[in-house]
């Protein structure tokens, strides 16, 4: 007897075969010698390769490989006009498809595309290697993405209908009169709902639905909220199951719990991170080594010790794959219980951790790394805020009146500076300083030796009491984030080292290199801005390049170029190296209250300490994550997080909206950077907010505007005043438009200019 996955395998062998003439399923189990009592298993992987779009029926119920029909599969992604492009997994081609030729696919649906004919056309923007559109036109669609529309309720003299909260989504949605939807309240015109889709098969016709929830009136913060979690199906409450196995978890490290760890509770201990943080999964210790040097350990919160492989509470984390961060709140990976109680390595608490113990010699050379499970005793929690003085001030004055992180109901905020003592004070400065010096060795000879500087600032956005957008703040990194950083690097990297040297498989973290056609649509692009491009596949021109960029006039616009042109980081079961880091081996071991990957790691980890009896392996007998199982933890887990970083956009974006609506009826004005231009205007991206806009042709009355012949820029006709891409401009806001999810700008004083 065959496995399925052997027929299946035998099936697409026969297919691909230049021999091959379709054949009915009958037809081809005989070809490929298999007994008629497993004809239904080769029907279901059929169906499964059908669903999948890699094969398609011709004439009826014979089979073929989809591309040896001119048919392409992949997600569809609509632009607001109606049209959408095409690009089938894998590959490097991407097909424009027409909003005629969408059929019934809405936006993100995976479908099933008929490769057109090609055709030039001199308006086209896009060609293939003969100089001509590719194009396809939607045959069937495979897979909904969704079923569930989120929307703002509206009515009309025709009925009721909701405009989808994504502009996208291209069709307006015909409901049945919410009186009759069985909801309390019922909704009203202007509420946000949740729409469940019916089947929808007749393109000439809208798709059709029934209001299935009410989220509160459009707009508001919380009904915007809400909107976001039943979008990207988030959820921030557990089940039942999981409450009542965290009911039973303890609160405070026993005993019992630290036997056989070794015990780092006399090793100074701190933790550093932002000063609105509530849960703490990473430590740094310092102490001197057993045979010389400085002793640094990377300390992370042992997660699994409290979770049971298998559990409910493993299961939901599992489901959920990681921590997702909107604007002013979490939806957290692990019940708070964890995440902010006994897993959270919070001052002047015993807690258990796997710890990473990296001996340095006075050069800052790594010389020594040991692995352990331990428990710590953290002396203090200080912000970055507070750690970026303890580096810079001398003044102890000054550093003990520094505002103190908050001090949340669990006591997170820790003592105050102004409460220690000097001594402390000073062995604080003193670490920290010797911490940077270290720190400061590893991270030169990264970039040294080939890692891309691809920091970018962070967007903070703090609400008012109401939950509205009150204000923006850009955050740059500085020394006290790096030293951070180059630890947890190191800890990740060695783990990965560690578990491949001893052959256990593990979840990598991932960045493949960048395809070469976006290689090339780069060389173009900065060409144009006089930088002059060799070979991109070459690691020292791509740093060549980019050191070019950092140095250029226009250089926040290349950045965001560049960075447009690397892949996308994923997880996977194999080590195949990180492109941005330029590290062969790296897995994500340092965040194990937020990430389910860094879990998978940590359990297998327990497994090859207690293979090769570790003096401080776990008690507990662990068993080892398959290679197989964790192929599909990867592929889920890769899933979640694109989930989640659409989740964090859309709610930076809606607060973004919310901030400057309120700001449309003011003069305020602020700095932008000019991204792009075109010639009906040109777009801009506000320095402090790293808002996008828009600032149209109509808004310049001080001149009439052409479009420069390289595409650069705006020129007056008269006064030849320029608007060029990179260029700094002050705005004001014009008007902002939520549906269609779009702030306009204009520009300030141009009376006056």
């Amino acid at each position: 007897m065959l496995t399925p996955e052997e027929i299946e395998n035998l099936a697409i062998e026969l297919l691909k075969k230049k021999s091959y003439t379709p054949l009915t399923l009958p037809q081809i189990g005989a070809a490929i010698n298999i007994p008629r009592k497993q004809l239904p298993v080769l029907r279901k992987r059929l169906g499964i390769l059908l669903d999948s779009g890699r094969i398609a029926k011709v004439k009826g119920d014979r089979y073929c490989i989809s591309a040896e029909l001119g048919l392409v599969s992949g997600e569809i992604s609509f632009n607001r006009s109606g049209g959408a492009w095409l690009r089938p997994e894998g590959s490097e081609v991407s097909y424009r498809i027409r909003h005629e030729d969408t059929g019934v696919a809405l936006n993100g649906d995976t479908v099933l595309a008929r490769v057109l004919l090609p055709r030039a056309s001199k308006r086209a923007r896009r060609y293939d290697d003969d100089g001509l559109n590719r194009y396809a036109k939607v045959i069937r669609v495979l897979k909904r993405k969704t079923n569930k529309v989120v929307g703002t309720l509206k009515q009309s003299r025709a009925g009721w209908h909701v405009m989808s909260d994504n502009p996208r989504f291209y069709y307006d949605i015909i409901v049945p009169d919410p009186a009759q939807s069985g909801l309390f309240p019922i909704p009203k015109a202007e509420d946000k709902v949740v729409v469940e889709l019916f089947e929808w098969t007749q393109r000439h016709l809208n798709p059709t639905g029934k209001i299935v929830e009410n989220l509160g009136k459009s707009h508001t913060p919380m009904a915007e909220y809400k909107g976001i979690l039943a979008k990207f199906d988030l959820d921030e409450t557990f089940p039942e199951s999981v409450a009542s196995e965290v009911a039973r978890l303890p609160m405070d490290v026993s005993a019992k719990d630290m036997a056989g760890r070794l015990d780092l509770r006399e090793a100074f201990t701190i933790t550093i991170d932002p000063s609105d943080a509530k849960d703490f999964d990473d430590a740094i210790s310092m102490r001197r080594g057993e045979s010389g040097g400085i002793e640094v350990g990377v300390h992370i919160a042992d997660v699994p010790y409290y979770i049971r492989r298998g559990s409910a509470l493993d299961k939901e984390a599992s489901r959920r794959g990681n921590s997702t961060y909107l604007v002013g709140t979490v939806i957290p990976m692990l019940p708070f219980e964890l995440s902010n109680g006994i897993c959270s390595l919070v001052e002047e608490k015993d807690r258990l951790v796997k710890s990473v113990l990296l001996t340095f010699d006075t050069t800052g050379e790594l010389k020594t790394t040991r692995f352990a499970n331990c428990v710590i005793r953290s002396n203090k929690r200080l912000s970055y805020e507070q750690a970026y003085a303890f580096l810079k001030e001398d003044d102890m004055g000054r550093i003990k009146n520094m505002p103190s992180p908050p001090n949340y109901s669990t006591g997170h905020g820790g003592m105050p500076l102004s409460a220690l003592d000097d001594k402390t004070l000073g062995r604080l400065r003193t670490m920290i300083r010797q911490l940077w010096g270290i720190a400061s060795t590893l991270r030169k000879r990264r970039m040294k030796g080939g890692a891309l500087n691809l920091e970018t600032d962070e967007i903070k956005i703090y609400c008012d009491k109401d939950g509205y957008a009150a204000r923006i703040e850009r955050q740059k990194g500085d020394e006290s984030h790096w030293l951070i950083e180059e630890f947890m690097l190191a800890a990740n990297e060695a783990v990965a080292k560690f578990l491949y040297d001893n052959k256990i498989p593990f979840i990598s973290r991932v960045h493949d290199d960048p395809d070469p056609e976006k290689l090339d649509e780069l060389r173009e692009y900065l060409a144009e801005f006089s930088i002059e491009c060799g070979d991109l596949t070459r690691r020292a021109e791509v740093l060549r390049v980019l050191d070019e960029i950092n140095r250029h006039p226009q250089s926040y616009v290349l950045k965001t170029e560049f960075l447009k042109s690397l892949k996308r980081a994923v997880y996977r079961a194999s080590p195949d190296g990180h492109y941005g880091l330029n590290k062969l081996f790296y897995a994500h071991f340092t965040s194990p209250i937020r990430r389910y990957a860094d879990l998978t790691v940590h359990r297998n980890m327990n497994f090859l300490m207690q293979s090769l009896r570790m003096p401080t392996a776990p008690r507990q007998r662990v068993p080892l994550i398959s290679q197989a199982q964790l192929d599909g933890i990867s592929e889920h887990i890769s899933r979640t997080e694109r989930n989640s970083d659409e989740a964090e956009r859309e709610s930076q974006k809606i607060k973004l909206m919310e901030f400057f609506e309120r700001k449309s009826s003011t003069s305020e004005s602020f700095e932008a950077i000019i991204t792009d231009v075109t010639d009906y205007g040109f777009f801009v991206e506000l320095t402090e907010s790293g808002a996008y806009g828009f600032v149209h042709m109509h808004s310049l009355r001080d001149d009439i505007y052409r479009l420069s012949n390289d595409g650069h820029a705006l020129i007056g006709r008269r006064r030849k005043k320029q608007y060029k891409v990179g260029g700094k401009v002050m705005v004001t806001v014009d008007s902002v438009d939520r549906f269609k999810r779009q702030i306009d700008f204009a520009i300030a004083d141009v009376s006056g200019s």
